[in-house]
């Protein structure tokens, strides 16, 4: 067997000498294998973008010059390598590179967690503006926290904040210990192992955010090939998505100060939300592209209709 029909991407590497190149090539061939983008990426261009300069060890805001630079035999070669995994095992593009960017912050990422990529890293880069606008924030919490780059950039953003990260995956939260101690911030944020809120008894937060699963079973059995790659724990919740974050609401109030706020990503499974608790006031935030499926609730609000969402949680409850 030739070198060529074995691996076809080694014959054009002699073509390709730039960062611009390799960019180029990436992008094209991910369009012609007709890839998913929604690891952080919306297309083919930022997917090789990420891909490129991660692997050659450079920052996403290089200044357009070095797009000029040519890269080495040996770095020529891990990029086209990893070009042709990401088009034939259909792997993201961060557990690729190990790495990825979230609210302006890079997070190391791999399959123990899900790759970041919530649209709170936008509220996170405003300072929640204006929800915390006339609000006093000592201690906040990030539910569900994956890799906790949630938790971790709003602690960056905010040095005066102490932030609990809490996960029940072990795995998650190896990870986001990692990265935790990666952006040095090892005495603001403290990773807790917790069923929701069960491994923070007693501690009490003015603001809790969370991206949890909120996939439904029929959505995931059609997902692309890309999303098989993560842990099913963190996208899945039941036949609506909404599994975890009724319970979530049913017992956020005994965890949030008198002014405290809680926000919650839930995607798609917005309208079945709405649907099924109509009297909750959920605020949904708009964001630069639109609205993405994130409420905002205050603490008195869910005081006020705790009959309604216990009696929608406990309904999902087995037995």
């Amino acid at each position: 067997m030739t070198g060529q029909s074995a691996a076809p991407w080694i014959a054009v590497t002699a073509e390709l000498a730039t960062i611009i190149d390799f960019i180029r090539y990436g992008a094209s061939r991910f369009s012609a294998a007709g890839l998913t983008f929604g690891h952080s990426h919306d297309n083919p261009i930022d997917e090789a973008t990420h891909l490129v300069l991660a692997s050659l060890h450079l920052p996403p805001d290089i200044p357009p010059a070095y797009g000029a630079g040519r890269l080495t035999a040996a770095e020529r070669a891990n990029v086209l390598a990893l070009i042709e995994r990401r088009v034939s095992e259909r792997l993201p593009v961060a557990y690729l590179v190990g790495e990825t960017w979230f609210a302006g912050l890079k997070f190391k990422s791999d399959r123990r967690a899900l790759v970041p990529r919530s649209p709170i890293a936008e509220l996170i880069e405003s300072g929640f503006a204006p929800w915390l606008d006339e609000r006093h924030i000592e201690r906040a919490l990030d539910l569900c926290t994956g890799s906790g780059c949630i938790g971790i950039a709003m602690a960056e953003y905010n040095p005066e904040w102490l932030v609990d990260i809490v996960d029940i995956s072990d795995e998650a939260l190896s990870l986001a210990r990692e990265n935790i101690a990666f952006q040095h911030v090892e005495g603001r944020v403290e990773a807790i192992r917790s069923d929701l809120f069960a491994g923070v008894a007693g501690r009490k937060y003015d603001l809790i955010v969370s991206n949890p699963p909120y996939v439904t079973e029929d959505e995931y059995a059609a997902l692309p090939g890309e999303y098989a790659h993560e842990p099913k724990l963190g996208l899945t919740s039941g036949v609506d998505g909404l599994d975890l974050c009724l319970r979530m609401l049913d017992e956020a109030a005994d965890h949030l100060t008198d002014d405290g706020l809680l926000i919650v990503e839930v995607g798609e499974s917005e309208h079945a939300l709405a649907a099924l608790l109509p009297e909750v006031p959920f605020v949904w935030i708009e964001f630069k592209v639109g609205p993405m499926g994130v409420f905002a609730l205050e603490r008195r609000d869910l005081v006020e209709h705790a009959a309604a969402i216990r009696a929608a949680a406990a309904a999902r409850r087995p037995g």
